[in-house]
């Protein structure tokens, strides 16, 4: 495909069915195309990306991306520091506060295909900044939720949107950077949301422990700190989504689908900005794309019809699991299950395990106890409570000194918390140095397994302060989400590329859905169960890392092509 532009119109996209191939070299009856030499001012689309050079630019994306994936974190996991304090407008049970927790993975389950495929059939900013914003506008509304199934649809709707950023941005940015700076551009992008991520347990602490509260009688409720933190939440994909009308459209997709002056002129505007140079001096005219199998045919892009969208989903769909790329879709759907089943599954708890832990040392500070036997004590407290209540309510008899219901964290929730995220900013930064030379596969097997061992020595150990330690080591497996990423965008092509990226984290919100739910019940039943199958899943996973391909390998499989000599030349 060949992107050209003349000054005055702009060129048509090749067709590939008719396209020529003069060039060719039959090897063990496999026909390899000879890719033809670029001329003067003509270059392939990685070196024509390359010669925009690096800088003002990348970092603008980089950190608008990582935005994008921190607002993804904040409005799920968000809620897991609402659930100790909204007590008092939602007295819910274990089972209800695991729905909630979980329900806007559900939705973002439900909704990735979709996504994937829109991103990779209409483009990738033409899906993130619409769901940002919409993300926003249902989170305000989730604040004012005055019951149960109110707050459980809005926020089922949310995860819906917040989908449509959480997946497509990795193949957003990645077409922004050359392979030199591919995976290093999306381990910084994971380093703001590092940040992101370390400001919400302080941002929760200094929204939620206020002490007003503000009565709305029209809509007969009083809104306090914790519906406000919500919408604290959700700020950072709505300014997310403002900045993406400054930005433009990945170039590569542009490209893909025949829009060749487009590509063009994006390509010359990112030059612009990272050499300060006017964009006529760009050195390129003419781009050509490197591989065929990266233009997405028309007839997939104007479907009408409920059954022709299924259809081209279908289309858009099947190639991840044809014999080329099945074994690679389905390990990094697994790895990505198991480690989102752990990562988020036991978040969701740990501000609440916390606080029990901090209440229990205030009682006993100087004795040693297992992180579990802590677990199984506040269930017997709460039992206790809720029997005690019914008994009250029974014979119509007024409690006096019963405690009530708690509306602030604690401080130790904040510490461990705090120090928590501080250790993910730092990850991401040291694994956006040492990726490349490193090797992503080496990287994700150190840090599951590493996470695995300390998950299942928590249980073996009757320190408190290193029992909470070790639990917090073992939720720092979500740093291996973004290597995983990192890798799943180099083994796809463009056309397939957001797709990919989408199903592989639909399977991890749908490890999250199940993680949170399983963990709400074994933790309360079976603790030391939860936290051995979290570290040996883990431990599996990594070896498992080990057996996805490289990307070299897709590459050279992509310029290989069995056909005929006929075929090949268009006769």
């Amino acid at each position: 495909m060949v992107a050209h532009d003349n000054g005055e119109k702009e060129a048509k996209a090749p067709n590939p069915k008719k396209l020529k191939m003069t060039i060719a070299i039959i090897e063990n009856g496999m026909i390899k195309v000879k890719r033809p030499r670029p001329t003067d001012r003509t270059e392939y689309f990685e070196r024509a990306l390359k010669l925009t050079k690096f800088g003002l630019f990348n970092y603008m994306m980089i950190f608008v991306c990582g935005v994008i994936l921190a607002n993804v974190l904040l409005e799920t996991l968000g809620i897991s520091f609402v659930l100790p304090v909204s007590e008092c407008d939602f007295p819910l049970t274990t089972t209800q506060r695991g729905v909630l927790g979980a329900i806007g993975f559900a939705g973002i389950i439900s909704s990735s295909h979709l996504w994937g495929f829109l991103a990779d059939t209409t483009g990738r900013r033409n899906i993130i900044r619409p769901t940002l914003i919409m993300g926003f506008c249902l989170t305000v509304f989730s604040s004012f939720a005055q019951n149960f199934w109110v707050m459980v649809v809005l926020r089922y709707l949310n995860g819906f949107c917040v989908s449509g950023g959480s997946a497509t941005v990795y193949a957003y940015l990645s077409e922004f950077h050359t392979s030199k700076h591919r995976s290093r551009a999306i381990m910084g992008a994971a380093i703001v949301f590092g940040i992101g991520s370390m400001l919400m347990p302080a941002v929760a602490w200094l929204v939620i422990n206020q002490d007003w509260s503000l009565p709305l009688p029209v809509f007969g409720m009083v809104y306090k700190p914790w519906r406000l933190f919500m919408i604290v939440c959700g700020i950072p994909g709505f300014i997310s989504g403002l900045a993406l009308f400054k930005l433009p459209e990945s170039p590569k997709f542009l490209l893909s689908q025949g829009k060749q002056a487009e590509a063009l002129k994006v390509l010359r505007t990112i030059y612009h900005i990272n050499s300060g140079n006017p964009k006529m001096q760009y050195p390129v005219t003419t781009v050509l794309i490197e591989d065929l199998n990266s233009y997405l045919p028309k007839e997939n892009q104007h479907c009408t019809g409920f059954k022709a969208l299924l259809r081209s989903m279908w289309q858009q769909t099947q190639p991840l699991f044809g014999r080329q790329y099945l074994f690679s879709t389905l390990l990094i759907c697994i790895i990505q299950f198991v480690t989102f089943f752990t990562s988020n599954g036991l978040y969701i708890w740990f501000p609440d395990i916390l606080n029990s832990v901090g209440e229990y040392m205030s009682l006993h500070p100087t004795h040693k106890f297992y992180l579990c036997d802590v677990v199984y004590e506040k269930q017997r407290n709460l039992y206790n409570f809720n029997e005690e209540m019914k008994y009250l309510e029974m014979f119509n008899v007024k409690s006096f000194g019963v405690k009530k219901c708690n509306e602030k964290l604690e401080l130790n929730t904040l510490e461990q918390s705090l120090l928590l995220e501080i250790l993910y900013a730092v990850g991401f930064s040291v694994l956006a140095v040492i990726i490349n030379c490193v090797g992503k596969r080496s990287i994700l097997f150190g840090c599951l397994v590493f996470c695995g061992l300390s998950g299942i020595a928590v249980i073996y150990t009757d320190i408190p302060l290193i029992s909470t330690n070790l639990y917090l080591v073992l939720l720092l497996c979500g740093l291996g989400i973004n290597v995983l990423s990192a890798t799943t965008v180099e083994i796809y092509p463009t056309k397939l590329r957001a797709m990919a990226v989408c199903i592989s984290l639909m399977m991890g919100r749908l490890g999250s859905v199940v993680g949170v739910n399983v963990f709400g019940t074994l933790l309360t039943q079976n603790c030391e169960t939860a936290f051995v199958i979290s570290g040996v899943t883990l431990i599996l996973s990594g070896f498992l890392g080990f057996l996805i391909p490289s990307p070299s390998k897709f590459i050279n499989q992509r310029y290989s092509r069995r056909s005929s000599v006929a075929s090949m030349t268009g006769n």
